[in-house]
């Protein structure tokens, strides 16, 4: 039995989550049922999303319906038949329509066309029609000055629909198409049983020319139908606190008072019904109706509102505000439609609007990219400099630490996903409804298991719950907390918002400008440079903290799709940091490393993420498309089908990562076969690990074994090489030299000279992050039982010994303490610690996490 508490806080809408179990625990055929905790059964889906190696239910996932009153917390078990809704969601299919019913709510979806839904009713009445995608093309930047451009709308077309999951608790609809030919797009509607509500997850991919093609607006709209007096709609705008709370023909503030039940009424969305005065009755005709309503949400910290008679006429400013939730109702006291998007204003430039709600037809559009800002324009940010040779783009590197290559610094085929909800109702909702569904779609709601419960499944290799048992692990445990609190205050502080960079964080701070350096080349945005992403996840598996979630699925989501390619030559690969996302020539699977997905999508069972863990059904196939490290090789190479260089840390680690999700996820034969075979070949290597780098032939899967070389590099074990060995280790695969290979290198890098000597010929080079490395030291302690690795590696980690060139500044400071700046010579005031760089924090924080679980035992009470 599995007790299953909310991560925020109830809530009234359909939910899906994961959940482990220990091996051999449950069999893949088991069912599953959900009680609350007095005992009664709510109806569930269940399906599994993970098996260990020998067939038993390593992860599986589960979703309900809305409840009425949601329990506090819920019991899973195992063996055992689920109930059933009354009311199930279904699926029917026929003569080229789906129709998808939750009981309350049908949607009518063509397979193809130009909607996402024909019809939506409530009931017997139709509510909204015509869901679709729209864009606009711009062939040129939005000028600065004096100058003109062309727009062109397009409308999204369906090309292809699939029934992922057709109920009884859940169904899944995947619709893909593009803008007329441009634009690939992939969205999935969500449906419960018994919801009013569908979510819209929304994924598009760039296959633009940066040069000509600019994407000046991206949006989602739906026809409502309005059947009431116009004095009975009602126009619903989300501002920071409350709502815009309108009628399309107001009236309150009249000369004329039509009496204060009309009034009230009409303030909160019921009927006016008849109107005594005939002052007022007599001359409703002369009082406005206000056709057109936009909120444009420009920046983090400001929208503007605006609202007019018709078009051709002058619009009128409504007070404004600084940042909308994103939601808004159309409609009139017979029903309507809510409509938002997830991180509204975190996302922007966004924008809401309303059209005809004077007239029988009127249309809601929710803006990912609002049509007011200036076009996006995904043109690089420089001309190059003159560097056409790697020898200048070397110095180039050398001076802002930027790897520029003439044509690499291209957005052709990054993507964003946005969470989109459209809500159904048979009448006009309360302030009070509307504020609880805009809460619910922008902290979608989700069941977890406690920590304890997840440790105790035995996932994610290695790590514990929080220790604060003396004094120093505590010290620790307060610099953990620290460092994630820091970069939520810096995400706020430093406005790390906007539609391609939310989600991310900044890579280096500059001490004299008092901000990161967001304009310094590959200093600037992080695109996962040495795994902020585990640190996080494996922070929130420790300690629950929904906050911690939040922000490392805000990381998933942008490193997921913006740092990757989805399309083109380099589909499959992503993108060393740098100024734009996009920027830098190294395209590597190091970013596009299926460890960084794999909690998301087990945690949520999210099934966008799961597209990009297919992605990477066959990453050793990229190899072919690029060398990595073509610009510091000493030898001649070039990508050879029969003997691809793999580097065996940053490449290999990436390898493994996509070959066992593959695996568990899909029981993948060529996966496991390339898993097991390039681990058997490691092992046979001479020098393993320490081998550096080693000969692949894509036809079988293998390793060149011959080899006979040293090569040691710092960034081999710093994009979860660690965390993937630990987890192949402890599945007890039957691979001949492997767990020695990986040993050996863990013993041997921050061994003394002497000792690497002694084993291998010769000390070893190229050693730096060493507090990062100290959880290898930590590792091969915790499976030896050697006291003296155990005390070594704390001593590494705490001194930072020998790493003059890269030392680890979080240790230089040993209070850690935040300055306030503020005056004239900076943009804002802040609170700033130039000590910290997302480099050193999360590998501060793995290795602090990682080395509290193999060896917290050896860690000095003081």
């Amino acid at each position: 039995m599995t007790t299953l508490n909310w991560l925020d806080r109830p809530a009234d809408q359909g939910v899906t989550w994961g959940v482990p179990w220990r091996r051999g625990a449950v069999e893949g055929a088991a069912g599953f049922a959900l009680a609350d905790l007095e005992g009664r059964a709510v109806p569930v889906q269940s399906w599994v999303t993970a098996t260990w190696p020998d067939g038993s239910v390593k992860w599986s996932a589960h979703a309900i319906g809305p409840q009425a009153d949601p329990a506090a917390s819920y019991e899973l078990t195992t063996g055992q038949q689920p109930a059933v809704p009354e009311r199930p969601v279904t699926v029917v299919r026929e003569d080229g329509v789906l129709r998808v019913s939750t009981g309350p709510v049908t949607w009518t979806i063509e397979e193809t066309g130009d909607t996402l839904a024909r019809s939506v009713s409530h009931g017997s009445r139709e509510i909204a029609r015509n869901v679709r995608l729209i864009s606009l093309h711009q062939d040129g930047p939005t000028p600065d000055d004096a100058g003109t451009v062309t727009r062109e709308q397009a409308t999204g077309i369906v090309r292809e629909v699939t029934v992922e999951q057709d109920g009884p608790v859940r169904a899944v609809i995947r619709l893909a198409g593009d803008h007329g030919g441009r634009l690939p797009f992939t969205v999935r509607l969500y449906f419960y049983a018994g919801a009013e509500d569908v979510r819209v997850m929304h994924t598009f991919v760039w296959d633009g020319d940066p040069e000509r093609d600019f994407l000046a607006g991206l949006g989602l709209r739906a026809d409502v139908v309005m059947r009431d007096e116009l004095h009975d709609r009602h126009v619903r705008l989300a501002g920071q606190d409350g709502f815009l709370t309108e009628a399309v023909r107001g009236l309150t503030g009249l000369r004329r008072d039509p009496g204060e039940a009309v009034r009230r009424a009409q303030v909160e969305g019921r009927p006016c019904g008849p109107i005594g005065n005939p002052e007022v009755a007599g001359r409703l005709h002369l009082i406005p109706a206000w056709n057109d309503y936009t909120l444009d949400q420009t920046s983090a910290d400001g929208f503007t509102l605006r609202k007019r008679a018709a078009d051709g006429h002058a619009w009128v400013t409504v007070p404004s505000g600084t940042r909308s939730a994103g939601y808004g109702y159309l409609g009139g006291a017979s029903g309507g439609l809510g409509f938002g998007l997830r991180d509204f204003w975190r996302l922007h430039p966004t924008r809401l609007d309303v059209r005809g709600a004077a007239t029988a037809l009127a249309t809601a559009t929710v803006w990912l990219w609002s049509p007011s800002a200036p076009a996006m324009d995904l043109r690089f940010y420089h001309d190059g400099m003159g560097q056409d040779t790697f020898a200048e783009q070397l110095e180039g590197l050398e001076i802002t630490y930027e790897d520029y290559e003439p044509g690499f610094g291209d957005a052709h085929g990054i993507a964003r996903t946005h969470e989109l909800t459209l809500r159904v109702h048979d009448a006009t909702p309360s302030s009070a409804a509307l504020a609880g569904h805009a809460a619910a779609m922008n902290e979608p709601a989700l069941l977890t298991a406690a920590p304890e419960r997840l440790r105790e499944a035995g996932v994610f290799g290695d790590w514990a719950l929080p220790d604060r048992s003396t004094p120093a692990h505590a010290a620790i445990e307060d610099r953990l907390d620290l460092l994630f609190d820091f970069y939520r205050r810096e995400r706020e502080q430093r406005r790390w918002y906007g539609f391609w960079d939310y989600g991310d964080v900044m890579h280096t701070y500059d001490a004299d400008r008092h901000t990161w350096r967001y304009d310094v080349g590959g200093y600037a945005w992080d695109n996962s440079e040495l795994s902020p992403d585990l640190w996080l996840w494996y922070q929130y598996l420790r300690t629950g903290r929904a906050d911690v979630f939040r922000f490392a699925e805000a990381m998933t989501r942008h490193t997921g799709e913006v740092d990757v390619y989805h399309l083109g030559r380099w589909k499959g690969l992503g993108t060393r940091h740098n100024v734009q996302h996009w920027g830098c020539s190294a395209k590597q699977l190091r970013i596009s490393n299926a460890a960084y997905r794999r909690f998301f999508y087990y945690l949520t069972a999210d099934e966008r993420t799961g597209d990009l863990l297919d992605e990477l059904a066959r990453p050793e196939e990229t190899f072919l498309a690029i060398d990595p490290t073509r610009k510091v090789r000493q030898d001649v190479y070039t990508p050879d089908p029969s003997a691809l260089a793999v580097g065996l840390g940053t490449d290999w680690g990436s390898l493994v990562a996509a070959w066992l999700t593959r695996w568990e996820r899909h029981g993948d034969e060529h996966a496991k076969d390339r898993l097991l075979g390039t681990m058997a070949g490691i092992g046979a290597l001479p020098q393993g690990f320490l081998t550096g780098e080693a000969r692949l032939d894509l036809a079988t899967g293998r390793f060149d074994t011959s080899r006979d070389q040293i090569s040691v590099s710092h960034l081999s074990s710093v994009f979860g090489l660690p965390e993937m060995c630990s987890e192949l280790i402890s599945l007890g695969l039957d691979v001949p030299g492997f767990e020695r290979a990986w040993l050996d290198y863990c013993r041997l890098y921050l061994a003394p000279a002497e000792r690497q000597a002694a084993e291998v010929g010769r000390p070893l080079s190229g050693i730096s992050l060493v507090q990062a490395h100290s959880r290898l030291t930590a590792y091969a302690a915790a499976r030896s039982g050697d006291a003296g690795l155990a005390a070594l590696a704390w001593r590494k980690f705490f001194l930072d010994e020998g790493d003059q060139l890269n030392s680890n500044p979080l240790q230089r400071e040993p209070d850690w303490r935040l300055t306030r700046v503020e005056g004239p010579h900076v943009l804002a005031h802040v609170l700033e610690a130039p000590f910290v760089s997302t480099n050193d924090a999360a590998q501060y924080g793995l290795a602090a996490i990682q080395n509290l679980a193999l060896i917290g035992g050896h860690l000095a009470t003081d």
